[in-house]
């Protein structure tokens, strides 16, 4: 009985002594480390309260979970940046400016933004003053402009023989690492950040969606017509939820 008292006074004294080493490792202030899966703490939480409020829901408990990574990557892919679901101290200074409603250095000098071109093939030519990610998109939409329509297309796969129209978009914001995962039309209803973009918008409802980038509509809604998802002719936003990716 002497020997399990003593037994549980040291688990007790041991565990009193590091209960307070533990506390002070969880007060960080976000930004002092890179944060990932599996990792506690109140940088954790602030990080969790600046993502809700910058539109990518994440539970505020403290603890780095699978769904908290999965709001780092909505969020990462609206900014956009790269995606992989840590933040660093560089992450948590773009997520802070933002939060602040300040603007991150590369968007302070924005220049206007150029239209993007239609050969008669019905394909897209990015402006040359388009951004590096603009482009990206404008290539990757040109691969499967003249593709055929096929509901789901794009969505099991990225290379397919036919695409939907959210998988069409999807698959030209892939081609620039904005989606590593395939949205339907009610997934792009919540992609990137609220309101029009300067260079890419989205468009979309329950049982559509399209996108404008450069000024040229990206939209299956008269492929048969055309022979392309290319359009230079602008349509009804009506009834439709207005978003871009973040920092476009």
């Amino acid at each position: 009985m002497y020997r399990r008292t003593l037994s549980f006074l040291a688990i007790l004294a041991a565990c009193s002594a590091v209960a307070p080493l533990d506390a002070d490792a969880r007060r960080r202030s976000l930004g002092e480390r890179t944060l990932e899966l599996g990792m506690r703490g109140t940088d954790v939480r602030v990080l969790q309260d600046f993502l809700t409020r910058a539109g990518s829901r994440a539970s505020v408990d403290g603890l780095f979970g699978p769904s908290t990574r999965r709001a780092v990557r909505r969020w990462e892919r609206g900014v956009p940046m790269r995606v992989d679901g840590r933040v660093s101290p560089g992450d948590a200074r773009v997520l802070r400016a933002r939060i602040a409603g300040h603007p991150v250095p590369h968007e302070q000098k924005a220049a206007p933004v150029e239209r993007a071109t239609l050969t008669k093939a019905g394909l897209a030519v990015a402006p040359a003053s388009a951004p590096a990610t603009v482009k990206q998109i404008i290539a990757a939409a040109n691969r499967i402009a003249t593709k055929p329509y096929r509901y789901g297309g794009g969505h099991g796969r990225w290379n397919d023989t036919g695409y939907d129209c959210s998988g069409s978009m999807s698959y030209a914001l892939h081609g620039a690492g904005l989606l590593d995962t395939a949205l339907n039309s009610t997934g792009f209803q919540s992609f990137g950040v609220a309101g029009k973009g300067r260079w890419v918008t989205t468009y979309a409802h329950g049982g559509h969606s399209y996108m404008v980038v450069a000024g040229l509509r990206f939209d299956t809604s008269g492929l048969s017509q055309d022979g392309s998802r290319w359009h230079s002719t602008s349509r009804s936003a009506q009834g439709y939820t207005v978003r871009h990716p973040r920092g476009l």
